[in-house]
């Protein structure tokens, strides 16, 4: 039985398209037949070609052996490479720490 995937929002739609549109581009500019890339990347042709339409079913061990059969695989090592947005949140999540407090001197008199 075939796993569905849940549809994605529109804005991530359209880039899973466009990142499907660079790589039909870059196969293209190679002039490599999609049955050759799809026999070197170990998938069917046909899932080639749902890569290249944007389908987000694709598995990231396909489109990663796409990347090294086009010499792109260290474009890999920039996706999410400058978190922001995450090292804000983690810096503001570490605060000085907070002294124990005092300790209360006993009410009782002592022996001296």
């Amino acid at each position: 039985m075939k796993r569905r995937t849940d549809p994605l929002p529109p804005k991530l739609a359209r880039r899973a398209h466009a990142l499907g549109d660079r790589l039909q581009k870059a196969r293209l500019r190679r002039k490599l037949a999609s049955e050759l890339v799809a026999e070197r990347i170990r998938v069917s042709r046909s899932t080639l070609s749902r890569l290249e339409n944007g389908d987000p079913s694709v598995s990231l061990a396909t489109v990663l052996r796409l990347l090294s059969v086009y010499g792109l695989d260290s474009d890999i090592e920039v996706l999410a490479a400058d978190d922001e947005v995450g090292r804000r949140l983690q810096d503001a999540d570490l605060r000085t720490p907070q002294r124990a407090p005092r300790r209360r001197r006993s009410s009782e008199p002592s022996d001296g």
